[in-house]
């Protein structure tokens, strides 16, 4: 059962949550987040991007960035632009992304669900990544940013959500990408125990987003409870940050592949190759977007095609191998193009499904790339049930936007 509880958050006061608030640390590069936090010293780059208070090139990962981190954390809290809150509470955040918004419960999770498999995950994690991230969680004492987290549907905690939100939010902003962030606080002392009693009942909590930064949180709890000789298991140290979301209110969008070359074969060939496992259709120049599981958009000089994979080619029993990601990584990638590794094969690339597909239509008409692969996005029954089934997803299947802001609040680890 799911064990979570509430805290004192440290967060920005509301007149300035929008200085301070950022995106997360792994969507963006150190440049790009030295242009953002340009003139603006109270942002959260400070913190989760040290390097950009060093000059260019500054290695990430060098002693006196970590140093810098720190003592930016430090400053910003003596500076009053994060303050810690009196009380305990439960948190709502809420993002608004196309006319929809989501609901999550900000919560302290438990370090020891995650190392004992109730808090599942989908992605295998590197160990390099993790200790980047513990190393940050170690020296601030805190976990700066919060994990994406799922839960099965639960009324009792959509009643609760509904309720709270009914009032006036903390901090309720549009961010220049123009999604929306709404952030209530949870003062009132009987729903903070409903919550806690109704994640009591939930069997499994489920990592969406946020495996390495869940996995250094919970390791660096796990270290300092083996370090503490009086460890009684109730320290700050044995839960981490993160948002908790109930699955229906996600929605997972489609992550595509560009690859730069055809293998040798000529366009014509390549789709007398794909008829042998794909029912293939012209469909013109219109963009072409794929329509169900099992059926694809290719565009291919000029041309988007849909192909539907044929009846035997997949296995709808098997959690990885209904996956479209498997059927195109295995059947067009792997047979046809002789890419084996999606993770470090250079002659493929990625792109997240934000971008639409003219972003695919433009890498091909460019030269760049040979081809697009447009991939029907995975839904959360399929993310579940590969999780509680310990499989583990094949890489680039998950794309979740929005991606939660950082700097809303903070959990410390004292």
């Amino acid at each position: 059962m799911a064990k979570v509880k509430p805290f004192r958050g440290i967060r920005p006061p509301r007149e300035i949550v929008t200085e301070v608030a950022s995106r997360p640390y792994d969507v963006l590069n150190s440049e790009e987040a030295r242009t953002e936090a340009e003139g603006n010293p109270r942002s959260l780059y400070h913190i989760i991007k040290p390097e950009i208070d060093f000059a260019p090139g500054t290695d990430e990962h060098a002693p006196e960035v970590y140093d810098r981190a720190v003592a930016n954390f430090a400053s910003f809290r003596e500076n009053g632009w994060l303050v810690q809150d009196e009380k305990e509470h439960y948190y709502i955040y809420a993002q608004t992304m196309d006319g929809r918004t989501q609901y999550g419960i900000v919560v302290a999770a438990n370090v020891d669900d995650y190392m004992e498999g109730r808090i599942k995950k989908h992605e295998l994690t590197r160990r390099d990544k993790e200790e980047d991230r513990m190393k940050h969680v170690r020296i601030n004492n805190a976990n700066i940013e919060p994990v994406f987290f799922a839960f099965p549907d639960n009324k009792a905690l959509e009643d609760i959500i509904r309720k709270v939100t009914a009032g006036e939010p903390e901090y309720d902003f549009t961010a220049e990408d123009g999604f929306g962030h709404h952030f209530w606080v949870i003062d009132d002392a009987e729903t903070i125990a409903a919550i806690t009693e109704e994640f009591a009942k939930i069997p499994y909590l489920y990592i969406a987003d946020g495996h390495h930064r869940s996995a250094a949180a919970a390791l660096v709890g796990n270290e300092k409870a083996r370090m503490n000789p009086a460890h009684r298991g109730d320290e700050e140290y044995n839960y981490f940050l993160a948002v908790a979301f109930p699955a229906s209110h996600l929605k997972i969008i489609d992550y595509n592949r560009v690859v730069r070359d055809l293998n040798g074969m000529s366009p014509a060939e390549f789709l007398e190759k794909l008829e042998k496992n794909f029912v293939v259709e012209d469909k013109g120049e219109a963009t072409y977007t794929p329509v169900a599981l099992h059926n694809f958009a290719l565009y291919l000089e000029g041309h988007w095609y849909s192909l539907t994979a044929r009846e035997g080619t997949y296995d709808d029993n098997d959690p990885i191998g209904q996956l479209d990601v498997t059927i195109s990584s295995d059947l067009i990638l792997r047979d046809l193009i002789g890419i084996t590794d999606l993770r470090s094969d250079k002659r493929i690339d990625f792109v997240g499904g934000i971008r639409g597909l003219e972003e695919l239509r433009r890498r091909v008409d460019s030269g760049e790339m040979a081809f697009a692969l447009a991939l029907y996005p995975v839904s959360m029954t399929q993310l579940m049930n590969i999780a509680d089934t310990g499989n583990i997803m094949p890489p680039k299947t998950t794309w979740f936007e929005p991606k939660l802001r950082s700097g809303l609040v903070i959990h410390s680890l004292d």
